[in-house]
This record gives structure tokens, C-alpha cells and sequence, in this order.
């Protein structure tokens, strides 16, 4: 069986692929890794897990290994958001982390995200050296002197979090909050957050269930039907959530509406700009929204585009190169924080937005598309069948010159394919790293234009 890591780690079923043989060579293959690239001394690894069925047996698993391997472990004590992960890493100097999850996927999942010391997902060069280590499995002997340590993140994290966020604004503003943890790790961290500052948050779904209640930990808008109504029928302030392993986030505004990923993203790289005075760029991946651009040369700042994945963002985060990077799959973090995608972050910064600008963020942004102009943006999958799967890399590299009769203007190979057409529409093709389908992204300056330019894309793919 090939193990291959896509954007965000490794993920397989459980009891198919992902089995505690797999943990074994996969844990094994990041061992001999570390120890190659480093110098000889006794190296300390991060390894924690998040609410899915038996994560914590097969994080203990891979401490076994890692601690026989001659590896100091810190164990996490209880499920871990991902941050948390990155944020342990570097308070702790550790050459790495692992973190079993499967972050937004299907319950039936489990998987892998690997860090490296600086707290960002692993490059893709260094998953392919992994990949090889896992084919080849070479031999590494046991070796004296490791231990393992468990220890609670918990702490360290949100203390953290209290330098980067204005909590004494929000505390000041005195909102109410709801906070859904969709049976994922973020109970405990966002809810204690905003409570131990005094503040009002009612939690829903924050016991574990293995089974998601028979859904994807994904805070999408379908997903988030019982907050929005917690919101509109309390009247509060917002309704916050992030996905099961903490990573990404999902906002309802007062008054019900879903904020998506691509708004806050637009929204908060504005106002940190002007709450911060930070004059340095903003990030956003191919297949982000181009409002980003606009907020970037209305504020006289760099824009910067990467491929599909964090793990190019955190590379400017760490460069301090950006204000902000953001990824419309509800991915975000900021200059000065970790090279994660950090949904609890990315929470707390829109109730602060909120409390310091007096303005319910559809008013807000309101009023910054009323500055920069509109545009609407979404996405479909298209599933992977024999026939699609055999023609797709021919089809992705050809270079037509219209698409259901747009003119093409250019084409953009940064990740997948993305065609940019004369007006301010384009629209990405980009086979998913983590699932078997083809993902259609599309922009244009009205609804019906989407949903138009969508279906030729799907069309396009097909014929």
C-alpha cells in the first residue's frame, strides 16, 4: 500500500488503510527523517490527536515508537487543535509534531498532519523524502535515552493567544457569543477563551462523539443550520465554530447570515490593516478570492498569490513578509502567529473586529465592497470516475483560448489550472489533494454569472 500525503498530511479509513501498521511505518519514516536532518543530538517530538475514534490509541502508538527510537515525546493530554500542535512545537523547541486527525474529513477517516520545527505543515519536498522512507523502510535501530511526557498544551496556548488578540476591546463591548464546537477539539479552548475574560458564550455540540453525529466536522454554512438559529433566536452578538481538529473556522453574523471563508478573509485583512498599522503584504492562494487584491492595492500594500495548501502561506508568515494569509477552505493566520492555519485565531479576531469597530461584520463588510467593488465566488467537485481520472492531465494541459464562449486571457499554472477571462470572472481546475474529485472554482461580479460560469467549467471538464 502507497502512502502518500496530499496538502494537509496523509488521511485513510480506518481499519482499510489506516491501521496501527501504517501509524508504525508512517511514525518510523518521520523518525529516520528527523534523524537525518539533524546533527546527532537528542531531539524532542510533539504528538497529540483529536476527537476521532481511537485517536488517542494511535497517538500512543506512535510515542511508543518515536520514544524507542531514542525521541523525547510530549504527549498531548486529551484531543488538540492543530495550532495547538504548531504553537508546542515552537514554545518547546521540538524537531517536529504529528497530530492523528483528519481534520474536516468524514468520521470514517483518520490521518496525519506532520510539522516541522518551525510549527508549519511539511513541505513537499520533505513529505516526498517521508514517502521514500516508507517505501524503502530502512532500518533504524532502537536506541536508549527517550521518554515520553504527557503534558496538557492547553495553557500555554491560550496565554499565547491573549498577546495577539485585544481581548480587553471585546471584554469592553461586552457581546454574546455562541460557540459550536462540532464534537471537535476546539471545546475547551475557544469557549474557556472568551469566558475566562468575562464574557457571555454558550457552547453546542462540545461533547465527543467519534461519529460526528454522522457528518463531516466541516463548518460550512449546512453544517452550521443549529448555531445560526442559536444566533437569531438569542439575539447574540455571533455564532463562532471551528472543524475537528481546530484549524478552520466558520462565522454567523448577528441576524443569522453565514459569513464565508473568502469574506472574513477580505474583512479582516482590511481591518488589520488599519487596526495595526501593519504595512507589509497579504496572502491568499490561487484559489482565494481576488477582493483580496483589491484591499491590497486600495491599502498600498504587496499581494501575494500561492498554490493550494498552507504550508505556502506559513513560509511568508515565518519570513514576516505578510499581515496576513488567508485560503477560502476557512484557512487563515496572521504576521506574528504561527505558519497554521488557526481557526480559533481566526474566531477571536472577527469578535474583535466586531467590538472595535462598533459594526456587525455585514456592515462592515458592506461597506468595504462598497470601497473596492463586489464579486461572488464558490465551488463544486466533480468525482473522479476511470474515464475522467485517465483524461484529466491531458485535459488540465491544454491552453483553449475560450471557455462557453469567454475569451481567455491568460492562463495561471501556480496550482492546478486557472483561467483568468477579460473581465474580473476566472475560474480554477484543480484535482483535490485529499479526495477523489476535481474541484471548480469560479469568480465573477454576479450570482448568475457564477452559477453559469460553474456549470460551462463542469461541462468544459467533461466533454
Amino acid at each position: 500500500m502507497a502512502i502518500r500525503f496530499g496538502t494537509s498530511g496523509w488521511r485513510a479509513i480506518i481499519a482499510e488503510e489506516f491501521t496501527f501498521e501504517s501509524v508504525k511505518r508512517v511514525t518510523e519514516a518521520i523518525c529516520s527523517y528527523l534523524k537525518e536532518s539533524s546533527s546527532g543530538e537528542t531531539q524532542t517530538i510533539v504528538i497529540g490527536h483529536d476527537s476521532r475514534f481511537m485517536g488517542e490509541n494511535f497517538s500512543e502508538a506512535a510515542a511508543a515508537i518515536a520514544k524507542d527510537k531514542g525521541f523525547n515525546v510530549l504527549l498531548c493530554d486529551g484531543p488538540t487543535p492543530t495550532p495547538t500542535i504548531s504553537h508546542t512545537i515552537r514554545n518547546n523547541r521540538a524537531s517536529g509534531g504529528m497530530n492523528f486527525t483528519a481534520s474536516h474529513n468524514p468520521p470514517e477517516y483518520q490521518g496525519i498532519k506532520f510539522s516541522t520545527s518551525d510549527g508549519a505543515p511539511a513541505l513537499p519536498e520533505i513529505t516526498r523524502r517521508i514517502e521514500e522512507l516508507i517505501e524503502n523502510a530502512p532500518k533504524t535501530d532502537d536506541q536508549d535515552g527517550g521518554q515520553i511526557e504527557r503534558f496538557d498544551p492547553c495553557p500555554d496556548y491560550l496565554d499565547d493567544l491573549k498577546t495577539k488578540i485585544r481581548f480587553d476591546v471585546i471584554a469592553k463591548a461586552n457581546g454574546q457569543y455562541a460557540y459550536d464546537a462540532l464534537w471537535g477539539t476546539g471545546r475547551g479552548y475557544l469557549d474557556k477563551i472568551l469566558s475566562d475574560h468575562g464574557l457571555t458564550v454558550e457552547t453546542l455540540r462540545d461533547w465527543r462523539d467519534v461519529t460526528f453525529g454522522g457528518m463531516s466536522p466541516e463548518p460550512g454554512e449546512k453544517q452550521l443550520e443549529p448555531l445560526r438559529e442559536k444566533v437569531i433566536e438569542d439575539k447574540l452578538t455571533l455564532g463562532l465554530s471551528t472543524d475537528g481538529d481546530g484549524d478552520r473556522f466558520g462565522i454567523i453574523d448577528s441576524g443569522g447570515k453565514f459569513i464565508t471563508p473568502n469574506e472574513l478573509i477580505v474583512l479582516l485583512s482590511d481591518y488589520l490593516a488599519e487596526s495595526r498599522g501593519w504595512k507589509e503584504g497579504i496572502a491568499r492562494s490561487v484559489a482565494t478570492t481576488n477582493l483580496v487584491d483589491r484591499v491590497a492595492k486600495e491599502r498600498g500594500i504587496r499581494l501575494y498569490e500561492t498554490p493550494v495548501g498552507f504550508k505556502f502561506i506559513g513560509e511568508l508568515i515565518n519570513k514576516d513578509e505578510i499581515i496576513l494569509g488567508g485560503e477560502e477552505s476557512a484557512g487563515l493566520s496572521i504576521k506574528g502567529h504561527y505558519p497554521e492555519k488557526d481557526g480559533i485565531l481566526a474566531c477571536l479576531l472577527a469578535a474583535e473586529a466586531v467590538a472595535a469597530r462598533g459594526a456587525s461584520l455585514t456592515e462592515q463588510l458592506n461597506d468595504l465592497l462598497n470601497r473596492i467593488g463586489r464579486l461572488e465566488s464558490g465551488r463544486i467537485g466533480v468525482l473522479l470516475n476511470e474515464e475522467i481520472a485517465r483524461s484529466l492531465k491531458d485535459k488540465l494541459s491544454q491552453e483553449p483560448s475560450e471557455i462557453g464562449g469567454r475569451k481567455i486571457e491568460s492562463i495561471n499554472r501556480i496550482d492546478g489550472v486557472k483561467f483568468l477571462f477579460r473581465d474580473a470572472s476566472w475560474m480554477l481546475m484543480r484535482p483535490s489533494g485529499t479526495e477523489p474529485l476535481v474541484r471548480i472554482y469560479a469568480e465573477t461580479e454576479n450570482k448568475k454569472e457564477l452559477e453559469v460560469l460553474l456549470e460551462q467549467g463542469r461541462r468544459y471538464l467533461l466533454e
